[in-house]
């Protein structure tokens, strides 16, 4: 169950501080004169004000609207009376905004009032007011439990203190609510676990006794888990007091269903063997309970009935309700897969016989964000291969993958679902975009449920009616956004508003994501180290490489493996928990004076505005490692205000009683991921030792620094190149899309057939048979239609004269083509790596012939022509940024060939012609520029410097290319102001 520690600083296991219910005093003479006195001043302040300006000084609208005669006035008494009186007015009217706004807040007992723009002291006032006013009313005593003790002696003030520390937002006094609201804390649970332990327990079993939810201690929340556990004695009891009060109307109109987060206010019945001073017996009628009360819980059990008899079990996290999803059939042969089983739906039988890890198949998101981030790192070596090598380009080709760095790229491409990476990150983008169009602030969000396609955000409390196309889902704590809806969304500019969820697992066909940077509090997770190991780094390779947020900092403790190389920006790893608290101490101080000072409270606020690009990154730490008791409490108290912070904590344990631990999961041998709590039982997504090794191999070969010295670069696949090597199949993939040497199959076959032989020519090492399904049919396919299309494969690329079939399988499994069947591609390598690496080295004339051979292959980009909405699975592979790369090295290697000889027209001409594939390639402008000036044409290299210009745009040249014009051209900068 949630616990939290005391800040106070002592040393000793910091108390358990478990909300204790609501006491409700009976109305004293006293505060009936309160609220008198607040009527009398609310009304003297809205009513006798605005009458007295009136009639003594004037209303502030002018008598005249001609604004020439109010410029040639002169400057008297009168004129600075009336400026004087247009400010009163002013004053005025901010503070009957300012009433308005407390006064709605108090009686919808709904969120936290929101601020009205410079009304600081203004808005404290007429909170307290309004308070007053409704201190003696059962508005006040229902709806707004943190209103209802302001006012009151100081032994029942001590918990309201706690609630307006949290609700009130920014300025100079937020440090001091703070420390009040921590030194508060200590006392109030000292004085509870007293009064628990010396309460009389004197009903007798089958007596019908009820409990009032009482409001937020800070960020901490009553659950009916800690409620089972106080007065039933076993936690898990919480479905019975589920089962007595679901659906019944509670005092504000609400209902308590599966979804629903318990509200302050809020009435359960209990079973009749509960204990505990806190409870009311009826229709006994306890002395401090409040007539007031006593009305409600009369009223409530008059609800009580035979409705409550149904299963269940309430959450603080709980699965959505669900849209029915659509029927799905079995597609036909020719379908394009767009109607056939869900997403990466794979038979068990399957599975088994391919061999590759469970783990990352079933993780979409996580294969999507790994899988990205792999394709960023291998783009960023050929970029910095391309230029920073002299001669061959050493990382043009990266290596292969083999063995088990093999299988585990294979389950990446397998399992990825890129799309909804997309989906989700433009969905949470939307959202904070709509909200900050509407001034509105970001709601807390505890959990993301990704359900059939539908995204649900389960908030921490209700936020009101979401921003369209966002509705409300099945109670007010549920925003639901329809995939249909979220596919409208465009890329836009916003800061990511949620950049601390992570998936956890799945339950019933839907996936969790918490929300780490919410908790109000440490999440631990025990279970056995290897299984605790398994989820810390399927967490930290998610949040490491995912696509929803912008910035982040992961900071991992006690792991065993390395996993820095999935994002060195993001990840670091520190020896042990001494320099993790002292570089948590110090972060703490550090955000929580910096929200301070930008009057935000909280990071959800600071991602809003012109400064959301610049601050309010998210800090998780994950401890695997096992805290000692005092570092323990040490770390409960850094986690007692970092929901607020943007600093989240998961934590290992061997126990289940980490002190400060808000959220308490388990993972079990079987994988399955507990959180009673919360209500989860989730099938985990776990990434195993061997899977974590796995993914570290690629990332650590695609590094830019790794690899061998050798500048050589061989392609994986070589032809020959001579009249005698002439393929029995031609395909012609740079440009537009052109087979050679086989009859075209039938029309509604012909594009699927067409895509796999790309896919296979692009991949001489091999493809995966479920590499290649998953790219065909990204939703998803059955095995029988995916053997149908590998037979209609073999039968349409037919057989060598030697009779062995051109499509085989490999001792692997994968699927590879016989060396018959070449594309331009290969060509294009081959002819380079000849002219650079073989017969060219040794022979001008060679080398000089074979480049022009391979630059006259390039007709355009990589399948130029491909349909809209197939070859997905480009997006995957770094092909895009190898072609324009290697057809500038021909290019440049083609120039320097005719520029030996002085042939400048030539190397230009050659350029030119490698511009028109490689576009961005800064080192073909360089040559450009060389070979121009090499004409001595002085107007024509003008001509070219104002065509880099105007190619530039609003960034400017590059450094370098100002460099080499200041060299060949000193006035070209006069010529670009000339032109701009």
């Amino acid at each position: 169950m949630p616990r939290r520690s005391s800040s106070t600083g002592s040393p000793t296991t910091p108390r358990n501080r478990t909300p204790q219910p609501v006491r409700v005093h009976r109305r004293s003479f006293g505060d009936f004169v309160k609220a008198f006195l607040a009527f009398v001043a609310l009304l003297v302040l809205l009513v006798g004000v605005p009458g007295a300006l009136a009639t003594q000084l004037g209303w502030p609208v002018p008598s005249t609207w001609d604004p020439q005669e109010w410029l040639t006035n002169e400057l008297s008494v009168g004129t600075f009376l009336g400026i004087l009186t247009f400010f009163v007015w002013l004053a005025w009217a901010q503070f009957t905004a300012c009433v308005i706004v407390e006064m709605k807040a108090a009686l919808s007992g709904v969120g936290v009032p929101g601020r009205v723009p410079g009304a600081g002291p203004s808005q404290l006032l007429a909170r307290q007011l309004v308070a007053a006013l409704l201190l003696v009313g059962a508005t006040a005593a229902s709806l707004t439990p943190g209103l209802s003790q302001l006012g009151q002696s100081p032994e029942g003030n001590q918990r309201g203190t706690v609630a307006a520390a949290q609700q009130t937002p920014g300025g100079g006094l937020f440090a001091q609510q703070q420390e009040q609201a921590a030194s508060t804390a200590a006392a109030l649970a000292e004085q509870a676990s007293h009064a628990e332990a010396a309460a009389p327990s004197t009903a007798k079993d089958g007596d019908t006794k009820y409990y009032r939810i009482q409001p937020p201690e800070g960020r901490h929340h009553d659950s009916l888990w800690e409620i089972a556990e106080r007065h039933l004695g076993d936690g898990r009891r919480y479905k019975e007091i589920y089962q007595l009060n679901k659906d019944r109307v509670q005092p504000d109109g609400s209902r308590l269903s599966e979804a629903s987060l318990i509200r302050p206010g809020w009435i359960m019945e209990m079973p009749g063997d509960a204990r505990g001073g806190e409870l009311v017996e009826m229709p006994d009628e306890a002395p401090d309970v409040s007539p007031e009360v006593q009305q409600q819980i009369h009223d409530y059990a008059k609800t009580g009935g035979d409705h409550a008899q149904g299963g269940g079990g309430a959450s603080q996290v709980s699965l959505p309700e669900q849209r029915p999803a659509p029927e799905q059939r079995p597609a036909p042969d020719q379908n394009t897969g767009h109607q056939q089983q869900a997403p990466h739906a794979t038979p068990a039988a399957e599975s088994a016989s391919f061999g590759l890890p469970e783990a990352l198949l079933t993780a979409p998101l996580l294969a999507a964000g790994l899988l990205g981030a792999l394709g960023r790192r291998r783009r960023q070596a050929l970029w910095q291969s391309a230029l920073g090598s002299v001669g061959g380009r050493r990382g043009m080709e990266p290596p292969t993958p083999t063995g088990d760095a093999a299988d585990a790229q294979d389950a990446l491409l397998v399992g990825a679902d890129p799309e909804g990476v997309r989906l989700l990150d433009r969905s949470l983008r939307g959202l904070a975009a709509s909200l900050a169009e509407e001034s509105r602030p970001l709601p807390t969000v505890y959990a993301a449920w990704l359900s059939n396609g539908d995204l649900h955000l389960q908030l921490a409390q209700p936020a009101g009616k979401p921003p369209a196309p966002w509705q409300l889902g099945q109670d007010q704590t549920f925003w639901m956004l329809a995939r249909s809806d979220a596919e409208r969304y465009e890329d836009g500019d916003t800061a990511a508003p949620y950049p601390g969820l992570v998936s956890l697992g799945t339950m019933d066909d839907s996936r969790l994501l918490l929300n780490l940077e919410s908790v109000p509090g440490i999440v631990s997770l025990s279970g056995r180290e290897a299984d605790r190991a398994a989820v810390f780094a399927s967490v930290a390779a998610e949040l490491a490489t995912n696509g929803w947020s912008d910035r982040m900092t992961i900071t991992l403790v006690g792991f065993g493996q390395d996993l820095t190389p999935l994002a060195p920006n993001r990840l670091r790893h520190l020896d042990g928990i001494d320099d993790l608290i002292e570089t948590m101490e110090a972060e703490t101080r550090q955000r929580r004076g910096a929200l301070g000072a930008a009057g935000h409270d909280s990071v959800l606020t600071g991602r809003t505005g012109p400064a959301q690009h610049t601050r309010w990154a998210p800090h998780l730490v994950l401890l695997a490692a096992q805290p000692s008791a005092d570092d323990a409490v040490k770390l409960a108290e850094l986690a007692s205000d970092a929901g607020r912070l943007g600093i989240g904590y998961l934590v290992g344990t061997e126990t289940d009683d980490l002190p400060g631990a808000a959220w308490e999961m388990e993972i079990t041998g079987e994988g399955k991921l507990l959180a009673p709590l919360l209500g989860l039982e989730l099938d985990a997504q776990l990434l195993p030792t061997a899977q974590q090794q796995a993914v570290v191999e690629l990332f650590v070969q695609a590094d830019p620094e790794h690899g061998p010295d050798d500048p050589a670069n061989t392609p994986p696949f070589l032809v020959d190149i001579s009249e005698q090597g002439r393929p029995a199949v031609y395909a012609r993939l740079v440009g537009p899309y052109e087979i050679i040497g086989l009859d075209t199959p039938d029309g509604e076959r012909s594009a699927l057939l067409h895509e796999a032989l790309a896919l296979l020519l692009l991949h001489r090492e091999g493809v995966h048979p479920r590499v290649l399904s998953s790219a065909l049919w990204p939703r998803g396919v059955t095995e029988d239609v995916r053997d149908a299309l590998l037979e209609r494969l073999n039968a349409w690329l037919g057989t060598d004269p030697d009779g062995s079939a051109r499509l085989r399988t490999d001792s692997t499994g994968r699927l590879t083509l016989a060396k018959s069947v070449v594309s331009d591609l290969d060509v294009l390598r081959s002819l380079y790596h000849e002219a650079t690496q073989g017969r060219g080295i040794n022979s001008r004339q060679v080398r000089g012939r074979l480049l022009t051979d391979a630059l006259v292959l390039v007709r355009g980009p990589l399948l130029a022509d491909r349909p809209e909405g197939r070859y997905r699975w480009l997006t995957h592979e770094i092909i895009d940024a190898q072609l324009p790369l290697l057809v500038a090295d021909i290019g440049l290697a083609l120039s320097a060939f005719h520029l030996e000889k002085d042939r400048a027209e030539k190397a230009i001409e050659a350029l030119t012609a490698a511009l028109n594939s490689a576009p961005a390639d800064e080192r073909l402008w360089h040559e450009l520029l060389r070979a121009t000036h090499a004409t001595g044409d002085t107007a024509r290299l003008q001509a070219l410097a104002a065509d880099l210009i105007s190619r530039s745009g609003a960034r400017g040249l590059p450094p370098r290319t100002e460099a080499l014009l200041d060299e060949l051209l000193p006035n070209w900068r006069s010529g670009a102001s000339a032109v701009g």
